[in-house]
């Protein structure tokens, strides 16, 4: 069995029990709320970052993981006698990607054993690629078909989401395409999708049920025709809803792999409270 190990980051929300069966690190995002700075997901859990958020008269901002982190990560997995490969958020939604690198060139000599992946995704859409490898890995596969199979299901992956309001996309800097959104009728809800690496305004949907039914069938038509379908939801304080939508997307396209995300504090920040999304990989 070949000896690797997977760095990602806290947005990727591939479930706790599957890092460790898969040798998974994940290395979290940074939280700063007024003088107060949290660890994605570590010493700041979602239940708890939404609860704050409602009364709150001061607004959280964000920071990619930083690079001495990701260079101790890595410093740390390859001494262990691990090849390394790193998958992170999308470089166009954060500096994470830059840090790897800077982190990676850090380790002098020991660089060589560290392969880096731009995921030009985020939540599980870069998570099902992170999984798609490291599964490949567990059954044998080196680093280069390893890398060769993200790549592939960067490519077969993708996420849809629907969010309450645009606002806090617009704030954190985070909205690319959906900017065209910026001033439509309050009671209407984007339907947005990260695509090139950017989130991207996918239409526009009166009722949030409507939005969410919407979001099943981009879904749908994306994955159409393809086995081996993987889906995963993702929510923001909205887990009933999100709940509902796993168990149909799941039943109506036959995924042979379900599971239900919360949005971290980091991603809710810019997403903002209600957001529901889903996620797919099919073809793998």
């Amino acid at each position: 069995m070949s000896r690797i190990a997977f760095v990602t980051d806290s947005t990727a929300y591939i479930p706790s029990e599957l890092c460790q069966q898969y040798n998974i690190t994940v290395a979290p995002q940074v939280l700063i709320w007024g003088e107060q700075t949290f660890h994605d997901g570590v010493d700041i859990r979602p239940e708890e970052y939404y609860t704050r958020l409602k009364g709150s008269k001061v607004m959280p901002s964000t920071s990619q993981v930083p690079i001495p982190v990701m260079q101790n990560t890595f410093q740390g997995l390859v001494d262990q006698g691990f090849e390394v490969i790193g998958i992170f958020i999308s470089s166009k939604l954060s500096g994470t990607m830059q840090s790897a690198i800077q982190g990676r060139e850090m380790l002098g000599a020991a660089a060589e054993k560290v392969t880096l992946l731009d995921s030009q995704s985020t939540a599980m859409a870069m998570g099902f690629q992170v999984l798609t490898a490291a599964r490949a890995a567990q059954a044998g596969a080196g680093v280069k078909e390893c890398l060769s199979l993200a790549e592939q299901a960067r490519e077969k992956s993708g996420v849809y989401f629907a969010v309450d309001t645009l606002e806090f996309l617009h704030r954190g800097g985070r909205i690319g395409g959906a900017q065209r959104f910026i001033g439509t009728a309050l009671n209407m809800k984007p339907v947005l999708a990260v695509q090139g690496g950017r989130v991207e305004a996918v239409e526009r949907i009166r009722t949030k049920g409507k939005a969410l039914e919407r979001v099943i069938e981009l879904v749908s038509e994306q994955v159409k025709g393809q086995s081996n379908i993987r889906l995963a939801t993702l929510h923001a304080n909205a887990a009933d809803e999100a709940r509902s939508m796993l168990d149909r997307a799941s039943q109506q396209l036959g995924a042979i792999e379900s599971l239900l995300t919360d949005v971290s504090p980091v991603v809710g920040t810019h997403a903002g409270p209600g957001t529901v999304g889903l996620a797919y990989i099919a073809g793998m």
